[in-house]
């Protein structure tokens, strides 16, 4: 089996465990966390240079931030199957005095977070803290992050934006998750977010597209091109067309799913879909 295969048939597996995780609280966000399957099951098992040892400071290793908190079943599916905390405490989500809440929080002790997300538009500037640390510590490692695309209508984003390129933060890969849809309908809809690439590059980032964000192949090429245009001056940004609720054909490309949980019936549809490959939680 290739190694993409591999990673393939997490995905596969890390979509069972979201729509299971949601489903058996009647509470979550399964649209973006669907949508962002790849990406996350790539980063964390091919891309980032990570220590099997988890310290909040992260010296010596590529660091990866949330901001879009509320894509946690994706999030802690994939550190689960990376090892980070035993696969079954899965089967805790949102649930009362359990380290793994509905957004990610620190002090609950959970190996692989780092920052509380949630409180939409603020990762990027926790990222570029670390990033300038990285410097500072003469650390050669990278600043990944994930944004929704809607939760660039939040301002603060924007300040982050310009403050990373007017300081050459070119350590820094942040990808924006283009589904064009967010809680209360389609971006386009709710507050047009314009050219987006346009945009980016007229605040001095290094912008590149990946149309294809459900294509495992595609992400990680992606992820190896930006990664190759770090540390020439600019930050670097991927726009990420992904489809929300990929891989579950009646969630897929609409804002329904945003925050709604699956009934009986339709989680058995959409595991139907997503087959076993590494065994359930």
């Amino acid at each position: 089996m290739s190694d993409t295969q591999k990673l393939k048939e997490l995905t596969t597996q890390v979509r069972r465990d979201i729509v299971r995780m949601v489903h058996k609280v009647n509470s979550g966000h399964p649209g973006g966390s669907l949508g962002c399957a790849e990406f996350l099951v790539a980063l964390y098992n091919d891309v980032m240079e990570i220590k099997e040892e988890f310290t909040m400071d992260g010296i010596g290793e590529d660091l990866f931030f949330l901001s879009n908190g509320h894509i946690s079943p994706v999030f802690y599916s994939v550190l689960a199957r990376r090892g980070f905390f035993p696969v079954e405490e899965l089967d805790t989500f949102r649930l009362l005095d359990s380290r793994l809440q509905g957004h990610p929080t620190t002090h609950e002790g959970l190996p692989g977070i780092r920052i509380a997300s949630g409180s939409l538009g603020q990762g990027m500037s926790v990222a570029i803290g670390a990033a300038q640390a990285k410097k500072l510590n003469k650390d050669n490692h990278i600043i990944y992050t994930l944004h929704g695309d809607g939760e660039l209508q939040e301002g603060q984003n924007w300040e982050a934006i310009m403050y990373a390129a007017g300081n050459n933060i070119d350590n820094l890969i942040s990808t924006i998750d283009y589904n064009g849809q967010q809680i209360d309908g389609a971006t386009k809809d709710v507050l047009p977010l314009g050219n987006l690439k346009a945009k980016f590059e007229a605040f001095g980032w290094d912008v590149l597209e990946v149309e294809q964000g459900n294509d495992l192949d595609a992400v990680l090429a992606g992820l190896a091109e930006a990664k190759s245009r770090t540390g020439k001056g600019k930050p670097v940004c991927i726009l990420l067309h992904t489809v929300m609720g990929n891989g579950v054909d009646f969630m897929m490309g609409t804002h329904a799913w945003h925050g709604k949980a699956p009934n009986d019936e339709q989680l058995e549809k959409a595991l139907a879909q997503n087959p076993e490959t590494l065994g359930d939680y």
